[in-house]
């Protein structure tokens, strides 16, 4: 699995955000005060748990194989509580949908998720699910 890691994290990804484009390095406002607001309970509880349903969404489309950053064990399809656990404790993890050939990652600090080397219907999934948890999803 390590392999397809790597083979993932070689394609083209996008990003899964509480913003709907990516902030100019030269906007004016304040964005490193906002996101340090949005990083901070309640706020960042909220964002997580809209993670959790994103992938528990996509668990109702194709299996997931979930390595968390930090361990070496896969667990293949873990219980929706697990799954929801893992995230709301804001582990870094990887999420390999197994046969929609993508992958999403979390980092457990950042407000966004990566989806990494989805075709154009992944894509179009994930990009519905994620709206649906008001969510948006870009290229960076």
């Amino acid at each position: 699995m390590m392999a397809d890691i790597e083979y993932f994290l070689s394609k083209p990804y996008w990003i899964i955000d509480i913003l709907p484009k990516q902030v100019p390095a030269d906007a004016c406002g304040q964005y490193f005060a906002i996101e340090k607001h949005f990083m901070s309970p309640p706020h960042v509880d909220a964002i997580y748990r809209q993670f959790a349903n994103v992938l528990l969404k996509l668990n109702c489309y194709d299996d997931i194989i979930v390595l968390e950053r930090n361990d070496e064990s896969w667990i293949e399809n873990p219980a929706p509580n697990a799954l929801e656990l893992m995230v709301l404790e804001r582990k870094p993890l990887f999420v390999v949908l197994k046969h929609l050939q993508s992958m999403l990652s979390i980092t457990g600090d950042d407000h966004y998720m990566t989806l990494y080397g989805p075709n154009d219907k992944v894509f179009d999934l994930i990009k519905s699910i994620a709206s649906s948890e008001g969510l948006y999803v870009w290229k960076p």
